[in-house]
């Protein structure tokens, strides 16, 4: 067989589709790699997407908002003192986007109006926070990202 520029580019065109077709199947194989979606519930959340709009609406009339801030303990959830804290009653949820292990939910019990989420649960980095809490038959929201 005589070598020429022809079948060179075609040899060089089957090593780069082989070189390419190596790192696509190796990428979607290796288990380290998750390419889940980022909830596993997602459809059912999108449907529930126009509730959570009118949560925040209601979020941002409170004359007081709800805050947050870092402690040595961990993070400190301060509700609105102007409300009484034994008629607010919710959820936390925590996620954090670099590992789907790391996420939790708790339940909102507050002393004085305030909430820990102990420092042994984070970890330093970016977190997602979803605080879904209701007040009197009034629901609330606050989706915000933080750095622990």
């Amino acid at each position: 067989m005589k070598f020429n520029w022809g079948t060179g580019v075609v040899i060089a065109f089957i090593l780069f589709i082989s070189f390419i077709m190596y790192f696509v199947i190796s990428m979607n194989t290796d288990k380290n790699l998750d390419h889940d979606l980022v909830n596993e519930n997602y459809y059912k959340q999108e449907l529930e997407f126009q509730n959570d709009i009118n949560k925040e609406k209601n979020a941002k009339t409170l004359a007081s908002k709800v805050t947050w801030k870092k402690t040595a303990e961990g993070i400190v959830i301060s509700f609105p003192t102007d409300l009484e804290d034994k008629n607010i009653t919710g959820k936390i949820f925590l996620y954090r986007p670099s590992n789907k292990q790391l996420d939790f939910e708790t339940t909102i019990l507050l002393s004085n109006h305030n909430l820990l989420i102990p420092d042994k649960r984070l970890l330093d980095g970016r977190w997602n926070i979803k605080i879904d809490w209701s007040y009197k038959d009034t629901n609330y929201m606050l989706k915000e990202e933080i750095q622990y």
